[in-house]
């Protein structure tokens, strides 16, 4: 019973909606769910691998709060999207565009896949190295000649 207290609390208190204070909430559900989903957009510039929904920290508030403002202003998410973009830079999104300048960004968990897969692979080979393939057998000529030098070498009983 206990260990079930424990955990209900550990999860009431360790879950993302703790970031937000109820006095960031805002009244209209449907402005509040939208700020939520455009906070889960944003990246917290000091975590940085939190969205600022999840984040406690001070500027992940502002960014909170700037915005419900613009929400509350009348912008569509893609206005406050932008707002914040234009302040911050493209780093605040949490799921960048794909373009010219991010394709790298986008593709490097590939590359890094593929660089292991070669890494991988290279290490098997030179680990186990192919058996090889067995000599040709030996043409006519050549064994006459391997017969000539074997008769040469063996000791004369004169």
């Amino acid at each position: 019973m206990m260990r079930r207290a424990a955990l209900l609390v550990l999860l009431v208190f360790a879950s993302p909606a703790a970031a937000v204070d109820p006095g960031e909430r805002l009244d209209d559900p449907a402005l509040e769910e939208r700020a939520r989903g455009l906070s889960q957009e944003l990246r917290c510039l000091v975590c940085q691998n939190q969205s600022i929904d999840d984040s406690d920290a001070p500027l992940a508030k502002d960014l909170r709060v700037l915005v419900r403002d613009r929400l509350k202003a009348g912008d569509t998410d893609a206005e406050v999207l932008s707002y914040i973009v234009e302040r911050y830079g493209e780093f605040v999104l949490l799921r960048p565009p794909l373009r010219a300048g991010t394709i790298l960004l986008w593709l490097a968990p590939f590359i890094v896949l593929l660089i292991g897969i070669a890494s991988v692979l290279v290490y098997v080979r030179s680990r186990h190295p192919e058996v090889a393939e067995a000599p040709e057998p030996l043409s006519e000529a050549e064994k006459a000649r391997l017969e000539e030098i074997v008769i040469a070498r063996e000791p004369r009983d004169d």
